[in-house]
């Protein structure tokens, strides 16, 4: 028998109730956290129909390497605490020149402006739509 917090029951949920978003809305989350945390140039890019491995790259600035460490932690957080989503696998998180962060449906790129500029991410994939950054 295990042991329960007293108040505690299994429909018990946090302060906001979690809700599953859809990619669109998932993606325009993602945008929305980077902009309250003062990431630029936030961009969505609808990658439907060109990559199998995604549906949406939400790409953005971070000014510094320690900004996109806090942009990346605050959305990581909020994703998992608001809508129990986890990214699949990460990368450039210890660097944070270019952190990547593969929550399935959507890819976050996080960039300090100097690598945007040498990778040019928008311009690989300028036969892509963008989607207005709006949020949810």
């Amino acid at each position: 028998m295990s042991a329960r917090l007293p108040g505690y029951t299994p429909e018990a949920r946090d302060e906001r109730t979690r809700r599953e978003l859809n990619p669109l809305e998932q993606a325009r989350e993602t945008a929305a956290l980077c902009q309250e945390k003062l990431a630029t140039d936030v961009t969505i890019l609808d990658m439907q129909g060109v990559c199998d491995f995604t549906d949406y790259f939400v790409i953005a600035s971070g000014r510094n390497t320690r900004q996109t460490k806090a942009v990346y932690d605050e959305v990581a957080q909020v994703l998992k605490k608001d809508h129990a989503l986890l990214p699949r696998s990460t990368a450039g998180v210890r660097e944070g020149d270019w952190i990547v962060a593969d929550f399935l449906d959507v890819v976050l790129h996080l960039f300090t402006p100097e690598t945007r500029s040498f990778y040019r991410l928008e311009e690989l994939w300028d036969d892509v739509p963008s989607v207005e950054v709006a949020a949810v």
